[in-house]
């Protein structure tokens, strides 16, 4: 059924929509809107090229407003609503929007404008869509650059793969200022499907919503998940519609998995992506022999990062450029290339040089494949551990931490050591309830991993730092600590 629509000349974000509304009521209802909103958007004096930026909770006025921005031939840039005000002051003096919305009620004001028929810009194909700034979890923020091109070839792509469909029901949760979420604006929108909101996350929120709505897809982050997964309401919670529910922003741990099938009883996929590509760039599908095998047998492979997104060319790497083996052993750098790949960075030459290299995107992820397609992620490169001599991959040490059952969410990192060169260490929160024994859990780690590997310091905290969209900041903890020894 969606065959024929995937063929369609779809140029602009704005056609995604027209598509939409020929064949679905409610968003022909939504294509007025979206119409008047581009309208009140040109009387207050946004110009195709601008950019206009808006800091706003999840809602159905956000998501008209990326279609609203784009029928304009702005540059939507998203601001995450837990930025500190100099982190926004440093994105708008980059960004240099025409126009800032941070009020709920002026946002739907402009939803809400007098009807009009404003047309839409004829935007080309690579004509800058949206500028997402990156966490800045590494330095200060990037402007991340993405056409109509990308977008529509993510969303194509994405709604192939994932078999979305007209009666799925999409569940915003994670935050639609993040490509956590943002990318199944479009996605959804061209598969048909309707689009329900959670404004904030909220574990008992998300799922009553899940509930209430029928939500059957949805993309969490796994610090989202593990906080849903440790409601109590889970224990009461009917997954109805729910059939498929998807991770990304960070490696998970198998045992994670397990308890969303378990409490779900939907299939998982892990996701992997970036900003820099709109984002997916690998989707944890398994085939139809691979789905047929009990729990035990499938776990090892959801866990695994995924196999390469349709639209991307991708690879791990050596430092001399040639591809690591398929042993699912040796270590190297991902990169690629393809059509949602981002163009470069906003107003930065060199820093998108030193990424964007003979056509491909060196993304500063480590990875190992194997002989089945499969990638798996060890560590970004700037988390790797270096204790010793001897490299440590943060994501190996906290999956056998999520193996105690105690253990809500865990961080490896490794701080300053005059021995040792670098020291992991790793910060732990305990579930609801649980008193965690941190030398109880280092006798854990012993018996499954070398020496080397494990941590020499394990802290119990009452949280891990995050991101807005829940990324845990490694480098806040190494620096927390750090200080310390």
């Amino acid at each position: 059924m969606l065959a024929p629509l995937l063929r369609l000349p779809l140029v602009n974000l704005a056609s995604l929509l027209e598509v939409a509304a020929e064949r679905d009521p409610t968003y022909a209802e939504t294509l007025q809107r979206v119409r008047a909103f581009a309208g009140a958007l040109r009387a207050r004096g946004v110009r195709p090229g601008d950019r206009v930026a808006i800091q706003a909770h999840n809602s159905a006025a956000f998501f008209e407003a990326y279609f609203a921005v784009a029928w304009s031939g702005a540059v939507l840039c998203p601001l995450g609503t837990r930025l500190a005000e100099p982190e926004i002051d440093a994105i708008l003096a980059d960004a240099e929007p025409v126009l800032v919305l941070r009020s709920e009620d002026e946002l739907e004001a402009l939803r809400q404008a007098t009807p009009s028929n404003q047309p839409a810009h004829a935007c080309e194909p690579g004509a800058s869509a949206q500028l997402y700034y990156t966490s800045g979890t590494t330095g200060k923020p990037k402007g991340v650059v993405l056409t109509h091109a990308n977008v529509n070839a993510h969303a194509r792509a994405a709604t192939s793969a994932l078999e979305l469909r007209p009666t799925d029901v999409w569940g915003h949760v994670a935050p639609m200022y993040h490509l956590a979420d943002a990318w199944a604006i479009f996605a959804m929108t061209l598969a048909g499907g309707r689009h329900v909101y959670c404004s904030a996350f909220d574990p008992a929120e998300a799922l009553d919503t899940f509930e209430r709505e029928g939500v059957t897809v949805t993309n969490l982050v796994p610090t989202m998940l593990q906080r849903i997964l440790a409601h109590p309401g889970i224990a009461d919670f009917d997954a109805g519609q729910l059939r498929l529910v998807m991770s990304g922003g960070a490696p998970i741990a198998p045992e994670v998995i397990r308890s969303l099938i378990n409490a779900f009883g939907c299939d998982y996929v892990q996701t992997y992506g970036l900003t820099e590509t709109s984002p997916f760039l690998t989707l944890g599908l398994l085939t139809p022999q691979e789905r047929a095998l009990d729990l035990a047998q499938r776990l090892p492979l959801l866990a695994k990062t995924g196999r390469p997104f349709p639209s991307v060319e991708l690879d791990v790497v050596r430092e001399d450029g040639t591809s690591v083996r398929t042993d699912d052993q040796e270590v190297g750098e991902i990169r690629a290339r393809g059509a949602t790949v981002s163009p470069g960075y906003w107003r930065r030459p060199e820093e998108t040089a030193a990424v964007f290299r003979d056509t491909w995107f060196y993304t500063g992820d480590l990875a190992v494949r194997d002989d089945a397609g499969f990638v798996s992620i060890v560590d970004r490169r700037k988390d790797m551990i270096l204790s010793g001599g001897e490299n440590v991959y943060s994501t190996e040490v906290e999956n056998v931490l999520f193996e105690c059952a105690g253990v809500l969410e865990a961080a490896v990192f490794g701080v300053p050591d005059p021995e040792w060169g670098e020291a992991v260490t790793a910060a732990i929160v305990a579930r609801a309830g649980v008193q965690l024994d941190s030398a109880a859990v280092l006798a854990h780690v012993r018996t499954r991993l070398a020496g080397y590997k494990c941590p020499k310091q394990i802290v119990v905290v009452d949280d891990l730092p995050k991101t807005g969209s829940g990324k845990i900041q490694k480098a806040v903890l190494r620096e927390r600590f750090g200080s310390q020894r």
